[in-house]
């Protein structure tokens, strides 16, 4: 299972670099998205005022919203303010979430049954785009990974693999078809005892996507959304130059790029296996977890980015491409309209969607 053709040793060095020089970002205990960390490589703008911008730890990563085409710094303020909204909301280890309240049925039931509680309508729309990406991937994407992902601690000091019975009791509860949810009444049912939810691989997608909301209704029209990785375009500098958007290296400097795009109102969402890892006796195990083995992934890729309008959708693409493997995700992504991904595997080849390269400006760094 040792996955890359340089060392462990060097590959495991690497990993913990990039986990440390990352301020937090990979500490994500509430938010286990698996987004690798996606730069933006130019920031200063050639227009006449200089770009606001703010930085916070919020979502349990480093969230950066920076505005070119207005001053007025209150529209930072009530971005991050909406991204504490969110974490009461999504959060599947906070005790006063939402998502946990539901996970640990401290819900009053809907009058005339066991397992149905009415929710937020923000959490039951996230659930059901979850379910669609469980469904679109047979359940290599699935949102009732929680009692897996729980025995499994990235940020641990020594992170261990879990124990193999804990893993294999854990199996049988990771299945979406016991989850279903009615928009329209904003009920969410969990049909059994132990079902509990795992919003990490999309929830920081969503977040982005309503903070971009917010902005456009407040008529910013030139801004760069970046919640640890997860970066959103507003739509072009304010000198109609496109953002430059850099895909970090896996297992380098974080300074370092495979790749740099030019993106103009478009999500960019990366998933890797470099940024929360660890070995133990000789074999490399990252947070891409396989809900039918309980175990990381093993299918010959390193990271996939995604690149769509909303960044919801490249936030469980991401994942899902990933899980899928080159072949059946790169099927996937070209199935969809627009949408473009390239995917890099283990010998450190970019591999595009059919038309990328027509569609993006994109320069490979090495």
């Amino acid at each position: 299972m040792i996955l890359y053709h340089i060392s462990v040793k060097k590959l495991i060095t690497r990993c913990t670099f990039s986990m440390l020089v990352a301020s937090l970002i990979l500490c994500p205990a509430v938010f286990s998205g698996c987004s690798a960390k996606t730069e933006n490589v130019k920031n200063t703008d050639a227009g006449s005022q200089d770009p606001i911008s703010a930085t916070a730890i919020k979502l349990n990563t480093a969230v950066t919203v920076t505005i070119y085409d207005s001053q007025d710094r209150e529209l930072l303020t009530e971005c991050m303010n909406l991204c504490d909204k969110y974490e009461k909301i999504f959060s599947r280890t906070a005790d006063d979430s939402e998502l946990y309240q539901l996970n640990h049925r401290e819900l009053t039931p809907v009058k005339g049954t066991e397992d149905t509680y009415q929710v937020s309508a923000s959490l039951a729309e996230l659930v059901s785009k979850g379910l669609d990406y469980s469904v679109l991937s047979e359940g290599a994407f699935d949102i009732a990974i929680e009692p897996l992902t729980s025995l499994w601690d990235f940020t641990a000091e020594n992170p261990k693999v879990p124990k193999d019975s804990l893993i294999q009791a854990a199996l049988p509860k990771c299945n979406y078809h016991n989850i279903s949810v009615d928009t329209d009444k904003n009920e969410i049912t969990l049909k059994t005892d132990d079902t509990a939810i795992e919003l990490g691989a999309i929830a920081k997608g969503y977040i982005a996507d309503r903070l971009k909301d917010y902005l456009v209704s407040q008529d910013v029209k030139s801004a760069i959304i970046n919640l640890g990785g997860n970066v959103l375009c507003i739509g072009e500098k304010t000198d109609n130059s496109a953002f430059k958007i850099g895909i970090q290296k896996p297992f380098a400097d974080r300074s370092e790029t495979i790749a740099v795009m030019d993106i103009r109102d478009k999500s960019v969402v990366s998933s890797g296996i470099y940024e929360r890892c660890f070995e133990q006796d000789g074999t490399l195990y990252h947070h891409l977890l396989n809900p039918k083995t309980g175990y990381p992934y093993d299918n010959g890729l390193i990271a996939v980015t995604i690149i769509s309008d909303q960044s919801v959708d490249g936030d469980a693409l991401s994942t899902t491409c990933f899980a899928l493997g080159l072949e059946d995700g790169m099927k996937l992504a070209e199935s969809l309209d627009d949408v473009q991904a390239f995917f890099v595997t283990s010998d450190y080849e970019i591999h595009y969607t059919r038309d990328f390269q027509k569609k993006i400006k994109v320069t490979e760094t090495e």
